[in-house]
């Protein structure tokens, strides 16, 4: 009969363990369930303003004509953002007298052309001697006491590109050439 009530014993003790175990599963249950919840609500809501920034700024695929002439000007848009500069280097420097009457006086002018379309400054390569021509004679009608400021250098700067422009135009080649640039000016 010990053993019967040992084994009784027993019994009741693992049953009221398995009680109490069964019970605190059910007061551990809920915070997992709302660890669980706010898991699954935060994937949610992470899908959400996912979907809603990448609809908003994605392209819309187009319906009809107009839609697709919306999309073409963004890309005329992008097309039309600055190049990068593309320099043409007038070698050799250009070395003229002066037109000054009472003294020779030299004036050495190294020159460079600035595009932002290679095809221009292909173009102006393709046409170097028209244009150092069109500098020569524009250079060498300067007078000293003209080109003794920076007002004048830059009026001088101006002309230059003027009449590189138009040395181009004279070929019927682009003429975009949107600067003219003295790297170098002495006078003697």
């Amino acid at each position: 009969m010990r053993m019967a009530s040992a084994a009784k014993a027993a019994r009741n003790k693992d049953e009221g363990e398995g009680a109490a175990a069964a019970a605190a599963p059910a007061k551990g249950r809920s915070p997992l369930l709302l660890m669980l919840g706010c898991t699954v609500l935060a994937a949610a809501m992470s899908g959400g303003v996912s979907w809603f920034v990448v609809s908003h700024h994605a392209p819309a695929p187009a319906a009809d004509g107009a839609a697709k002439d919306g999309a073409d000007d963004k890309d005329k848009e992008k097309d039309k953002a600055p190049q990068p500069a593309v320099y043409l280097d007038l070698n050799p420097a250009f070395v003229v007298n002066l037109a000054d009457e009472e003294t020779t006086r030299f004036l050495q002018v190294e020159v460079q052309l600035m595009a932002r379309d290679p095809k221009v400054i292909e173009a102006a390569k393709n046409n170097l001697p028209r244009i150092r021509n069109a500098l020569i004679m524009l250079f060498s009608q300067q007078h000293s006491r003209d080109l003794s400021t920076r007002e004048s250098k830059e009026n001088l700067q101006k002309q230059a590109l003027e009449e590189v422009q138009k040395a181009l135009q004279g070929e019927h080649a682009p003429d975009a050439i949107e600067a003219l640039y003295f790297t170098s000016f002495v006078m003697q």
